[in-house]
C-alpha cells in the first residue's frame, strides 16, 4: 500500500514523499503516469520496470520517468520510502526540450546528488519559485547528466548573453512584473532556459538568483520598516514571502538581525 504527501509544489513542479506500507509483496498493476518525474530512494529497496526493464533502486539508484512511460513496481520489503518531483508539461519542455529521448531510465546518484536531494528537501516549501526551484534544478541537472541525447547546456562558457539575461532578470524583479514570482516564469519571460538563468547569476555577480531576489527583498522590507507600523506579518505579505517566519530568516541572513530589531534602529530609537 502506497501512501504521498506533497511538501512542496507551484505550477512547474510538485515534491512528494512516497511511502510503501507492506502489504503484498507481488507486483503492482501497470501505470502510466503523465507527468514527467524525478525520483530518488530516501529510505528501503524496491524494483521498478521502466524503460530498461527491471531494476532495483536504493539510495544509489534513482529514475527519470518520461510522460506516459509504462511501469510497474514491486516492494518485496515494504517501508520503501522515496522523493518524487513531478514537472508540468511546459516545465518539463522547457528543461529538457521537445522530444524527449533517454539512453536509460535510471542513473546512478553519486554522494553529491544524495546531498542536493537532502538539500532539496532540507529547503522546504517556504520559498518554493526560487531556492526550492534552484535545488530542482541542481538536483535535475546531476540526473540528466549522461541521461538524455538532447542533452541540456549545465557547463556553458559564460558570455555577453549571461549579462544580458541578468540585467533582464534583474529588472524584472526590480519592476515587480509578475512574472518575476518564480525562476520558471522568469527565465520564460527573458527566453533563457532556467538552468542558463541560475547559472548566470553567481557567474555575473557572485550570488544565486534566490539570494539576488531576497537581497532586493530585504531593501524593500528596510523602506517598509523605517516609514510605517505595518505589522511583520503584513510586510511579508506584500514582499511575496510565505509567512513572517520566513521573512524573518531571510532578513536575518542578509541582516544578522531580525525585523523586530532592525525597525527602531531605523527610526533612531535605541534598542533593549
Amino acid at each position: 500500500m502506497l501512501s504521498t504527501e506533497t511538501l512542496a509544489a507551484n505550477t512547474e513542479f510538485a515534491v512528494r514523499a512516497w511511502r510503501c506500507r507492506p502489504s503484498d509483496p507481488g507486483c503492482s498493476p501497470i501505470e502510466r503516469p503523465i507527468q514527467a518525474r524525478l525520483v530518488l530512494v530516501r529510505a528501503g529497496r524496491f524494483r521498478r520496470r521502466g524503460l530498461d526493464g527491471w531494476t532495483d533502486l536504493d539510495q544509489t539508484v534513482g529514475y527519470l520517468g518520461t510522460p506516459g512511460e509504462e511501469e510497474q513496481f514491486a516492494h518485496p520489503r515494504g517501508g520503501d520510502v522515496c522523493t518524487s518531483v513531478q514537472f508540468s508539461s511546459p516545465a518539463w519542455a522547457q528543461l529538457v526540450g521537445e522530444p524527449q529521448f533517454f539512453r536509460s531510465s535510471t542513473f546512478y546518484v553519486d554522494a553529491r546528488s544524495e546531498l542536493a536531494h537532502r538539500r532539496m528537501l532540507a529547503a522546504g516549501p517556504a520559498d518554493v519559485d526560487y531556492r526550492l526551484a534552484e535545488e530542482v534544478l541542481r538536483l535535475l541537472a546531476a540526473a540528466l547528466d549522461g541521461q538524455a541525447y538532447r542533452r541540456i547546456v549545465t557547463r556553458d562558457a559564460p558570455g555577453p548573453f549571461d549579462r544580458r539575461l541578468v540585467e533582464r532578470a534583474r529588472a524584472a524583479i526590480h519592476d515587480g512584473h509578475p512574472a518575476a514570482r518564480g525562476l520558471f516564469p522568469l527565465a520564460g519571460l527573458i527566453g533563457a532556459s532556467p538552468y542558463r538563468l541560475s547559472r548566470a547569476f553567481p557567474r555575473q555577480l557572485g550570488v544565486s538568483l534566490t539570494k539576488y531576489r531576497n537581497r532586493f527583498r530585504v531593501s524593500r522590507a528596510l523602506d517598509a520598516l523605517e516609514r510605517d507600523d505595518s505589522s511583520l506579518a503584513d510586510i511579508a505579505a506584500s514582499l511575496g514571502f510565505a509567512d513572517q517566519a520566513h521573512f524573518t530568516r531571510v532578513v536575518r541572513e542578509h541582516l544578522g538581525c531580525t525585523p523586530t530589531a532592525v525597525r527602531p534602529a531605523l527610526r533612531g530609537r535605541p534598542t533593549d
